[in-house]
């Protein structure tokens, strides 16, 4: 038989992801629900649009890796205990390949396109049903088109900055020809011009509405108008030049006078913990909730055991971890530098409030050992953490900086935004003359003051590698472990099953060919 069903997401699951529920839950067989017997109810394209939520969920540990892993955060370091292994003892498993830049089409550092073709096929189905029904209300039917086209730019836009050359596809598929799977990457340039269409026919059907829904959780205008920003952004350096910033610009402005009530947070701290979501500064959030779902990414590889974090002590007045209060029940397989951790002033909240530092005891004198990422920390449940946090994709304070660098590329001063994210990370040691822009050393060059500033804000959020190859090839090879020699490694190898299951693919250059 040559055709064979895709199977539509299930309503039921989809209605059940962003809830509570904690069952196992008991999906029908495919044969049950088809195209056919689906969209019929105005509550199935609800389901439909809440599953589209929870599985680009799913992908967040892909955007963190993509994001972050290749930089300069991440890594083990010669003249500490355990190298090249962690400070606590454990091995790094392979994970060592991402900031080494080992990465080959069997060790690919993130396989199958980091699984966003998954969604994409159910965006693009999306967006068909929704453009020939008239079971869905006109108000809902624009705003979901406007998620649908601003998710689907979003994963395109992951693709090809980490992949170049990547496949489009953008037809609703409804079955599977065995025949015929193989398809070509389509040009970078090509997959471009798709993202910018997809974000204006966003905008177009989210017209003047701003409401961001669920709490923060869903895809929304401001949403998009980021994406928007970023994109510009990004080829504005590729020679889109100053018409380019001045658009990436006129996205963020939108959002400050159209959106009601986005404001940076007073603390820091504040912006990230379970108790505080979708708060001020929040603009595009995946929801984790406890007993639903967690950022299982994170005990996989960013904290330590518990039974080996006992052995060290919190810089905090030397206190010694204990079982209770540090129970962190992860397997440290990607530490942070501890470089990274020193670039950091020590009046600067964020250092404290995204890095926990870890020492050894030597007689009276307390040496550092090494450092992790405790910026999503998550709650304590019966005894146990559980990491809950929100995984944040959008907040102000990438707005405002996303600001000071279109000013940087038009010749205008970014000391407003950038002073707004100082003074917030400073609090009450905030002195402008020293730590406001241009006042420290590294303001004498912008693009440098904004990367340190960008660096320090949002550890952990999956920004860093992406901030690195948007302003251009040397700030790569000046901060990550990429030689100019290679720079071919700047983008990710695509892996041998991704080859396999599609012949017409082709290796990027300079990896070893399939």
């Amino acid at each position: 038989m040559k055709k064979v069903f895709i199977n539509i997401l299930l309503a039921g699951w989809m209605a059940l992801a962003l809830s509570s529920c904690t069952k196992q839950l008991d999906l029908s067989p495919i044969s049950s629900i088809s195209d056919a017997n689906f969209w019929k109810t105005p509550d199935q394209f609800d389901a439909f649009v809440a599953g589209l939520h929870a599985r680009f969920r799913g992908h967040n540990s892909a955007f963190q890796i993509l994001g972050e892993m290749r930089s300069d955060i991440f890594g083990t370091e010669p003249g500490f205990p355990n190298y090249p292994g962690t400070f606590t003892g454990e091995a790094t498993q392979g994970v060592e390949r991402l900031w080494l830049q080992t990465l080959d089409l069997d060790n690919p550092g993130v396989s199958n396109f980091g699984g966003f073709y998954s969604n994409i096929v159910q965006l693009n189905l999306l967006i068909d049903k929704l453009n020939t029904t008239d079971i869905v209300t006109p108000a809902n039917k624009s705003y979901y088109l406007g998620i649908a086209y601003g998710m689907r730019a979003f994963y395109y836009f992951q693709l090809t900055r980490s992949w170049g050359d990547v496949v489009i596809q953008t037809d609703p598929i409804y079955a599977v020809d065995i025949s015929n799977l193989a398809k070509a990457a389509s040009p970078a340039a090509d997959v471009m011009a798709l993202i910018k269409s997809d974000i204006e026919n966003s905008i177009t059907n989210f017209g003047s509405v701003y409401t961001i829904r669920n709490n923060k959780s869903y895809w929304s205008k401001a949403a998009t108008l980021m994406l928007k920003a970023e994109v510009f952004l990004w080829t504005s350096y590729r020679g889109g030049g100053n018409t380019d910033a001045t658009t990436a610009l006129t996205a963020l402005t939108d959002i400050q006078t159209n959106v009601a009530g986005l404001a940076l947070q007073a603390s820091f701290a504040n912006v990230f913990p379970t108790t505080n979501r979708g708060n001020s500064e929040v603009i595009f959030a995946s929801r984790y909730q406890l007993n639903e779902a967690t950022e299982s990414f994170i005990p996989a590889s960013f904290t330590p055991q518990t039974s080996l974090i006992v052995n060290f002590h919190d810089s905090a007045g030397a206190r010694q971890f204990t079982s209770g209060t540090d129970n962190w029940g992860g397997l440290l397989r990607a530490p942070v530098k501890v470089s990274t951790f020193r670039k950091f002033n020590d009046l600067d909240t964020r250092k404290w409030a995204s890095i926990q530092p870890a020492y050894s005891k030597v007689g009276s004198n307390y040496i550092m050992a090494g450092c992790f990422v405790k910026k999503e920390a998550g709650e304590q449940s019966a005894g146990s953490r559980s990491y809950t946090n929100d995984f944040i994709v959008y907040r102000y304070a990438d707005l405002l900086l996303m600001i000071a660098e279109a000013k940087i590329i038009l010749g205008q001063s970014p000391a407003t935004e950038i002073n707004l994210v100082r003074a917030r990370a400073y609090g009450a040691a905030y002195n402008a003359a020293v730590q406001g822009y241009p006042n420290q050393a590294i303001d004498a060059d912008p693009k440098a003051a904004l990367l340190q500033e960008r660096l320090f804000e949002f550890v952990f959020e999956g920004k860093r590698w992406h901030d690195l190859r948007r302003l251009g090839d040397s700030y790569v090879f000046a901060n990550t472990t990429v030689l100019s020699s290679q720079a071919y490694k700047l983008l990710w190898p695509i892996d041998r099953s991704a080859l396999t299951n599609n012949r017409k693919l082709v290796q990027n250059p300079g990896y070893p060919s399939f």
